[in-house]
């Protein structure tokens, strides 16, 4: 039974005691808002649908925030840039509201400020993801099974259309010669498998079998164990390597790489170029240049679809359009 009484000169309390229910209360500031929420409250009880929304009315965004770095953060593999992401978060005002507040209005004023400050549609886009995760994780793990996600109401801002940047005639010669030794060969050997950054500098030797041409690749994006062959060209790059004491083909962390191949393009004069486009630019010669077939070449890159690998591969049009004239794939060298 609810029990209504007045609190102080503006503010009017509903309390429910209900048998298999924890004592629930909620202040309003008038006294026809609070018998309304208590009738609403006791007929979801009696209809065995009530959810308590306590713990979700009792912390901020910030605190979720903090929990949540501290218990799921910790299965990622690399939480480095979402513990940044979080510390930023933070700092934005609607980290002070009660999570039950949240709205996808709020959402919705939270991407247009980032998008007043200039921040690229992708970096929003990972911040509503994060925030995303924090909503669902809360309402499974902690209890707030009262809460919605306003992030799955808001809108997203658009992404721009995928990077199509690819080597041009003269580029890598000049990209090579920039380059310092021990970064060259990381280089060539981007552009000869495709691999990812991270599973680059993640290679260990023994994952590396030369006599059978071939790399395993135990930890990658997707979280999918491959093996990619390699070519006389990705064999040679490791077979001139010094063995190094961590066990690891390629001893850099990832952001060291994107650093060298930045100082490396400004040197060549190359603009707009970045260490991921190699990945493009090899999945692309893959199709130009060799005769395996497009299951094949999804094997060796590890995209999960077709549709992925598709937005990684920017043929050139003189490449088909010698197709075109009866030239078979692979007889079409690039210039």
């Amino acid at each position: 039974m609810a029990t209504i009484r007045k609190r102080g000169n503006l503010q009017w309390e509903a309390r429910i005691r209900k048998r298999g229910y924890p004592t629930t209360c909620k202040t309003f500031d008038t006294k026809a808002e609070a018998e309304q929420w208590a009738k609403e409250t006791e007929a979801t009880m009696g209809k065995g649908q009530y959810v308590s929304a306590k713990e979700a009315e009792a912390y901020t965004l910030a605190e979720c925030l903090d929990r949540f770095e501290e218990e799921y953060l910790p299965r990622l593999k690399d939480p480095r840039r979402e513990i940044y992401r979080i510390d930023r978060l933070k700092r934005r005002t609607i980290a002070h509201r009660i999570m039950a507040t949240i709205r996808s209005k709020d959402i919705a004023d939270f991407r247009r400020e980032r998008e007043a400050e200039g921040v690229s549609p992708n970096t929003i886009r990972l911040d509503l993801a994060l925030l995303s995760r924090l909503f669902n994780y809360a309402r499974s793990d902690w209890g707030m099974e009262s809460l919605t996600n306003p992030v799955a109401l808001a809108s997203k801002p658009k992404l721009p259309t995928g990077r199509t940047r690819r080597l041009e005639p003269g580029e890598e010669e000049r990209l090579l010669a920039a380059c310092a030794p021990e970064f060259a060969l990381i280089v060539r050997f981007a552009l000869a498998t495709a691999m990812r950054r991270g599973e680059i500098v993640g290679l260990r030797w023994e994952d590396v079998d030369i006599m059978a041409s071939r790399v395993r690749l135990n930890d990658t994006k997707n979280k999918e164990s491959r093996t990619v062959p390699l070519s006389r060209e990705a064999k040679d790059v490791l077979q001139g390597l010094p063995r190094h004491l961590s066990g690891r083909v390629f001893p850099f962390c990832p952001d060291h790489l994107s650093a060298k191949m930045g100082d490396a393009c400004r040197a060549a004069g190359l603009n707009d170029l970045h260490f991921h486009d190699l990945r493009h630019e090899a999945t692309s010669r893959f199709f130009e240049h060799t005769d395996l077939d497009v299951m094949e070449i999804k094997a060796i890159t590890g995209h999960k679809t077709l549709q992925m690998l598709a937005r990684y591969t920017h043929l050139r049009t003189a490449n088909l359009a010698a197709r075109l004239d009866g030239a078979k794939r692979g007889e079409v060298r690039r210039k």
